[in-house]
């Protein structure tokens, strides 16, 4: 008994493996994909690198100012996005809102924003407030809140009831219920997804410019565009470094919050 489910088991396992292969086969065969002609044309990777290096060091004094502007539209659409997502992650939790025509909308809403990425969100906000950080700004806060809103009440709708349970016995009202029940249980894992989302939006940030939303990706959209390759690798190194350094710090305030 145990050899035959030890060969469906086996057999179950090969299906998956070949079902993929033929997967990856037909998408590459669609999309034009091919081996040889990467390898044939791996010799242009390598004089694009050539040209890359060494960096242009001395634009690193110029591109600072771009660089914190990129920082300052992570934070702030952050912080819209997260406060924003605080009153429709409550809705959303069917541990909170008993009725299903209220979650229910409030879920959509947020699976609908989600769909959206934000380099698209961007183009779409720049006809609307023009170029600059600010259709940044708002494209960041959106993507934001559709993340953190999604987490933030899946967390909601895993928080211990028996606090609630016991406020209910004592007739505490719906407000003393959410901010003495719900939120002291829900407060780290938010800040948790919030940082999460921090570290996500410096990278999106950065290439935001490419639709005319400010930052640094202006700036890597423009020497891209004027092959300046040494100017390129210097943003690529500074967004890097900026990048692993806001990584950390967020780590290290995570784990203390867990």
């Amino acid at each position: 008994m145990n050899l035959a489910k030890r060969r469906v088991a086996r057999l179950k396992l090969v299906l998956v493996i070949l079902f993929f292969i033929l997967l990856i086969w037909s998408a590459s065969k669609q999309t034009g994909v091919s081996i040889a002609e990467l390898l044939a044309n791996f010799s242009n990777m390598g004089a694009l690198i050539d040209q890359m290096f060494p960096p242009d060091w001395s634009y690193f004094n110029y591109i600072t100012q771009a660089m914190l502007e990129t920082i300052r539209m992570a934070v702030l659409g952050t912080t819209f996005g997260g406060l924003a997502a605080i009153p429709f992650a409550l809705l959303a939790s069917r541990n909170i809102v008993k009725t299903k025509w209220v979650y229910v909308p409030f879920r959509f809403i947020m699976n609908l924003i989600r769909t959206i990425p934000e380099l698209l969100l961007a183009a779409l906000f720049v006809p609307i407030f023009g170029i600059g950080f600010v259709s940044g700004i708002f494209a960041l806060g959106v993507f934001s809140f559709g993340v953190i809103a999604k987490l933030a009440y899946e967390s909601v709708e895993a928080i211990d009831d028996g606090p609630l349970e016991a406020m209910t016995a004592v007739g505490a009202n719906k407000i003393q219920w959410i901010f003495l029940g719900v939120v002291p249980q829900v407060v780290a894992p938010y800040m948790s997804y919030f940082l999460y989302c921090f570290e996500i939006n410096v990278r999106a940030a950065a290439i935001l410019g490419y639709v005319g939303a400010g930052g640094i990706g202006l700036y890597l959209s423009r020497t891209l565009g004027f092959l300046q390759y040494d100017r390129v690798m210097s943003i690529i190194l500074y967004t890097f470094v900026v990048v692993l350094i806001i990584d950390g710090l967020s780590n290290r305030i995570r784990e203390k919050l867990i």
